[in-house]
């Protein structure tokens, strides 16, 4: 009898626990749905992991993000572009250009609807000029 009464003292420790889980009140803290968030800002560095901050009525919460290294910082990486074939090489200047429109922004980001990008021209290929063949003497 006391072999019972123990397994059940343990269920409904069980119980207990599971049920405070449950009514936990959420990450955010609220049942807020108008939610404004910050960029990205990377915790090192330029680029990496970090955080963003949201902002709901009077309420603030940090989320985890990820800043990608090779990202362009003039429209950031919560700017999502479509973009066109890069243009032809502009010899003048050595660059390269294609412009992208808007697809989608994150996090309610404040995106431009279209841009511009250059990249340097693709390097000369390389010649075999100044070397001489061998032979056989002649």
């Amino acid at each position: 009898f006391q072999r019972m009464k123990a397994t059940l003292l343990l269920l409904f420790v069980a119980l207990v626990t599971i049920k405070v889980i449950k009514i936990k009140p959420s990450q955010s803290g609220s049942d807020c749905t108008d939610w404004r968030y910050g960029n990205c800002v990377a915790s090192n560095g330029d680029c990496g992991a970090g955080f963003r901050e949201g902002i709901c009525n009077q309420q603030t919460k940090k989320m985890k993000c990820k800043v990608p290294c090779n990202w362009k910082k003039d429209f950031g990486a919560d700017c999502k572009y479509r973009f066109e074939s890069w243009g032809d090489c502009d010899p003048d200047a050595g660059i390269q250009t294609r412009s992208g429109t808007l697809k989608k922004a994150l996090y309610n980001a404040k995106c431009q609807q279209t841009i511009s990008v250059n990249k340097p021209c693709a390097g000369k290929t390389k010649t075999n000029k100044g070397k001489k063949k061998k032979g056989n003497g002649q």
